[in-house]
């Protein structure tokens, strides 16, 4: 009888020991695209700029056109001007403010790197006739960037009273308050 339990035991053992629920891993691309934007930042945090340039590639190909997706293209624009590619980040500071143009740093690193490309004067020539609401924040910033601080001014707070209610404007006001503290 022990001899009979052992066995049935031991085959028990053998059969249960073999079987496994099979493991299902779901791809959560957005998930995964904020775990690569992290990798990125930590990369570029220790100095590593081509694998963080990498990371960032693969956390906007993971979530692309997404608001997300800005902060991605602009974490890799920012690496870009780190490291001497304005050309470069251009692309990527365009695309996230066109993914989500109520980020004030979007703007501010745009008109950064057109200043880095020498070419605030075209562009202030591009943005003056605009209707666009958006388009006097990146007048401003390059009367600003270009040494006009006080059409600059001028220019952004026209912008605050003619939009008080975006939520960009908080934004704007603050660093209006800035410039004009060291004027």
């Amino acid at each position: 009888m022990r001899r009979i339990i052992s066995v049935f035991l031991l085959l028990v053992m053998i059969f249960c020991s073999g079987y496994r629920k099979p493991y299902k891993y779901t791809i959560d691309a957005e998930k995964d695209a904020f775990y690569h934007n992290n990798v990125g930042l930590n990369y570029l945090k220790d100095r590593i700029y081509y694998a963080a340039i990498q990371e960032f590639k693969i956390a906007i190909n993971l979530s692309p056109n997404t608001q997300a997706t800005a902060i991605f293209k602009n974490n890799l624009g920012e690496t870009y001007m780190f490291i001497g590619y304005p050309e470069m980040a251009r692309v990527c500071f365009e695309d996230a403010v066109t993914l989500y143009g109520l980020n004030f740093k979007y703007y501010l690193n745009l008109m950064e790197c057109y200043k880095a490309l020498g070419i605030t004067n075209s562009k202030i020539k591009e943005y003056k006739n605009s209707e666009n609401p958006y388009d006097k924040i990146k007048l401003g910033l390059l009367y600003i960037q270009s040494g006009s601080t006080r059409q600059g001014v001028i220019t952004l707070d026209e912008f605050c009273n003619e939009e008080p209610d975006l939520v960009i404007t908080p934004a704007v006001r603050q660093y209006l308050q800035d410039v004009t503290s060291k004027m």
